[in-house]
């Protein structure tokens, strides 16, 4: 790769030049990764410590709480220790194994949104088999399913973007290496390659996004038979993955389902996806659910362990 590569960093320029606002973002995004493996953590030893963890829904919601921390870990602390930096600078190694591991942990997640969105189909379209679909096996083949299809897409991107030509400059416009704004540094014409991507990132994404608004339509569609507080139960629920998968999704899709370029929009969208979902998934999943909540006190408050 020696002779395609001609440069051996890449310089970050991050949110903005003006030394205060990047003091009162480092303020902030230190604060929302604190909350990030505070919550995350919370919630994974909450389920694993509990009875919940036998149950499907929070067997996928425990690894979700994983993916999103492993997914945010690849981006925000280099964004906050770049932050106090002179010089935001990023090897050409780093930027790519930045590029491989937040592609892959964001593949799994993906996978495991639909994961979940499968288990609330089953539970609420089909209880009666519920327990034969949703076994411990099938749920630990679905995760593995999920990592399988986080390393091929994460896969494809590396090769998309390690092969390609990089004579200069190195200023990436972005607080992350992603493979839109390596395009722009590339010294040949990557067209087809931006088609590619958007194959790879958005089309999968949308496809992705399409089934699980169909699966909770019809989900919607079955619980109108149900009883009050059943069909408020499965609402309640719902509307929790529902609130995920958007705030997930929206963002994501606006970047990568576009032709190949960047926009300064771009930062502040990929905000959603690589911090602000990661940090509110905790809360929307244990504010409206009782089950999680109770876990949660059983566990951390000595009066609610008896």
């Amino acid at each position: 790769m020696a002779h395609l590569v001609n440069i051996t960093e890449f310089i970050l320029l991050g949110f903005s030049q003006r030394k205060e606002i990047e003091a009162l973002c480092f303020f902030l995004f230190s604060l929302c990764y604190l909350a990030i493996l505070i919550g995350n953590l919370l919630v994974m030893v909450s389920i694993t410590f509990s009875p919940l963890i036998h149950q499907p829904m929070y067997f996928f919601l425990c690894y979700l709480s994983l993916s999103d921390l492993c997914y945010t870990s690849t981006v925000t602390p280099k964004l906050i220790i770049d932050l106090l930096a002179t010089k935001k600078s990023i090897s050409y190694d780093g930027c790519m194994t930045q590029l491989f591991t937040m592609h892959f942990f964001g593949g799994i997640e993906v996978f495991i949104l639909t994961g979940m969105a499968y288990d609330r189909y089953v539970a609420i379209c089909k209880p009666l088999h519920y327990t034969v679909i949703m076994s411990r096996q099938r749920c630990h083949v679905m995760v593995a399913a999920s990592c399988a299809g986080g390393f091929l897409h994460s896969f494809g991107q590396f090769v998309l973007a390690i092969f390609l030509p990089y004579c200069g400059p190195n200023r990436i416009d972005h607080y992350f290496c992603d493979v839109y704004p390596l395009l722009k540094l590339a010294c040949t014409d990557t067209s087809k390659i931006g088609l590619l991507v958007i194959a790879n990132s958005g089309l999968m994404g949308l496809v992705t996004f399409v089934v699980l608004l169909i699966s909770y339509g019809v989900i919607l569609y079955t619980v109108r038979s149900y009883s009050a507080e059943h069909r408020h139960k499965a609402l309640s629920t719902c509307s929790s993955h529902v609130t995920v998968v958007v705030l997930f999704f929206a963002p994501l899709l606006f970047i990568y389902i576009r032709p190949a370029k960047t926009l300064p929009e771009d930062k502040v969208f990929a905000l959603f996806y690589t911090i602000l979902a990661p940090m509110l998934n905790p809360l929307i999943y244990t504010l409206r659910n009782t089950e999680m909540k109770n876990a949660i006190r059983r566990l951390w408050v000595p009066d609610h362990r008896k």
